[in-house]
């Protein structure tokens, strides 16, 4: 575990922020060489990457201050400016809606760029699990396998082994950013196919997490994979059905 790299006064640049800012440029890169492959300006990447950074940081911010305030009453401000504590689907929800606000702003398609996105998302997410790795956060429940990790200055600590679920999901969600390049010039909706995709992958590594269940034996990462699948193979059979609207710059 390496969560500090090193301090500047008494700031500390901590190995997950790194690597979310790894994340965001990887991703963007991505996007860029796929924004490229379908005839829109790459350079527009940089430019929508802004909005999606703002709206990720900040939903996954107050995704998080919601969800701790309700289920502890610790206080809303202070969770919502504390340096950690960030919850991923919440960036997404807000990440997509703020990209969305851009596209919109620079007259490209939205879902041309979402599908775009799709390849980035996965392998940013993917990066972002090796911070949470690095400084010891949602990892899973106690395990006697060979490669169980303790954590003990984790968040929180643990001094017994641990399912290294970071990891595990890490290799769920490169091969599947690997399928969708290969689907990406195939797919009717290749965001719809990560959506579904990621929440699948969600609902089975967190049997291995420590989460309360909170509704039909379910805990709440569970519940909102399942709305993802639902999200994204709905959406995948609109636009299947829908066909192409690449003719129109920004969808309706």
């Amino acid at each position: 575990m390496y969560p500090e790299l090193f301090r500047i006064g008494d700031f500390v640049i901590s190995t997950f922020g790194v690597m979310m800012a790894i994340a965001f440029l990887v991703g963007s890169w991505i996007t860029a060489q796929r924004m490229k492959e379908e005839g829109l300006d790459p350079d527009l990447a940089t430019t929508l990457l802004v909005y999606v950074m703002l709206g990720g940081i900040a939903g996954s911010k107050l995704y998080f201050a919601v969800d701790v305030h309700l289920r502890t009453g610790l206080p809303f401000t202070q969770l919502l400016f504390a340096r950690d504590g960030i919850t991923w689907y919440g960036g997404l929800l807000m990440g997509i809606a703020a990209g969305s606000i851009g596209c919109r702003i620079h007259g490209v398609s939205i879902r041309k760029v979402m599908n775009c996105t799709a390849v980035g998302v996965a392998v940013g997410q993917a990066l972002g699990r090796v911070g949470c790795f690095l400084v010891g956060d949602d990892y899973g429940m106690p395990t006697d396998l060979p490669w169980g990790i303790a954590f003990p200055d984790g968040a929180p600590p643990t001094l017994a082994a641990v399912h290294p679920t970071q990891l595990y999901e890490i290799l769920w969600l490169l091969p599947v950013a690997a399928l969708l390049w290969r689907r990406r010039h195939r797919s009717p909706f290749l965001f719809g196919e990560y959506l579904a995709l990621n929440g699948f992958g969600r609902i089975f590594i967190e049997m291995l997490r420590v989460n309360p269940k909170v509704a039909l034996g379910l805990t709440e990462p569970q519940i909102v994979g399942v709305g993802l699948i639902l999200v994204g193979v709905s959406s995948w059979v609109y636009y299947q059905q829908r066909g192409s609207d690449d003719a129109s710059p920004v969808p309706g």
